[in-house]
């Protein structure tokens, strides 16, 4: 059995690798990223291919000879659009016998209301036209998505956020790690509706301040506040709004689930929220 991890150089896909080489032969998971320079010196015992999801022909190379494939999802603002781009993946897929892909996904994402799912819906659509057995593991949030919160109450200044409604945070890791269990599991779910428990950001400030043993605030301000106090701290704002654009989607709701998929594929407990914490803030 043949296995692939794609964008395999970022965060989630290093942590993906990693657990694979635990779970399966070495020799039998193949390293695909479009810097296989960067890719080579990460896994030096790894087979290493180019791919890139904009270059059909690249992925159509880069997936030959493989039955099942950890489909990491790329970031928006590339020269193609991240539906077309991921498109081709799919196409090099169905072309190369792929017998089996785990697609991460965005949350709830055939109902999500977020622009943010948009490209994520039409990239499960494909899969399923393409009668691809498939797992989508729809992420959450990822703890690391606040590390602004974290470090205002690590520096013991006021925590700030403007979103109501809840997530389901997790660390980035857990997320990957339960990825790599379900590309190797022998039957895995069409669907994976992956968080950790669903909390509030006061929830979320209680933990930073037991993490941290300091006493700070933690306010809910207005969106244009919250925007302005990014501003004070330095970035532009362009930046800024970027910044606050990440609670949109807890804001609108889409963030607010209860699930135990993620433990369940873990095998193990989601990393407590304290620990994980301190993990961050120690990186």
């Amino acid at each position: 059995m043949k296995y692939a991890v794609t964008a395999a150089t970022g965060n989630f896909g290093q942590v993906a690798v990693k657990e694979l080489n635990k779970l399966v032969d070495v020799k039998d998971v193949v390293v695909v990223a479009r810097n296989t320079d960067k890719a080579t010196k990460l896994f030096p015992n790894n087979e290493v291919r180019h791919g890139d999801y904009e270059d059909a022909v690249s992925m159509d190379n880069a997936l030959k000879g493989i039955d099942r494939v950890l489909f990491i999802s790329s970031q928006p603002g590339g020269q193609v659009n991240r539906a077309t781009a991921q498109g081709n993946v799919v196409k090099a897929m169905v072309n190369d016998g792929v017998k089996f892909v785990a697609y991460v996904s965005f949350p709830n994402a055939q109902k999500s209301t977020t622009p943010l799912a948009a490209d994520h819906r039409v990239t499960e659509n494909a899969i399923k036209e393409a009668g691809l057995a498939h797992a989508f593991l729809r992420d959450n949030w990822y703890l690391e998505n606040e590390i602004g919160f974290l470090q205002s109450g690590a520096a013991s200044r006021d925590a700030l956020y403007w979103a109501n409604n809840k997530a389901g945070w997790a660390l980035e890791r857990d997320y990957a790690e339960a990825a790599a269990k379900v590309v190797t599991s022998d039957n895995p779910q069409a669907v994976y509706e992956f968080a950790g428990k669903s909390r509030s950001y006061e929830d979320l400030g209680a933990a930073l301040k037991q993490a941290t043993g300091n006493d700070f605030a933690v306010k809910q301000v207005s969106h244009d506040d919250y925007v302005k106090a990014l501003e004070d701290t330095g970035l532009d704002a362009a930046t800024a709004g970027l910044f606050a654009s990440f609670q949109a989607p807890i804001d609108s709701g889409d963030l607010a689930e209860e699930s135990t998929d993620l433990e369940k594929a873990l095998g193990r407990p989601v990393t407590p929220i304290v620990e994980a914490i301190r993990e961050i803030l120690a990186r």
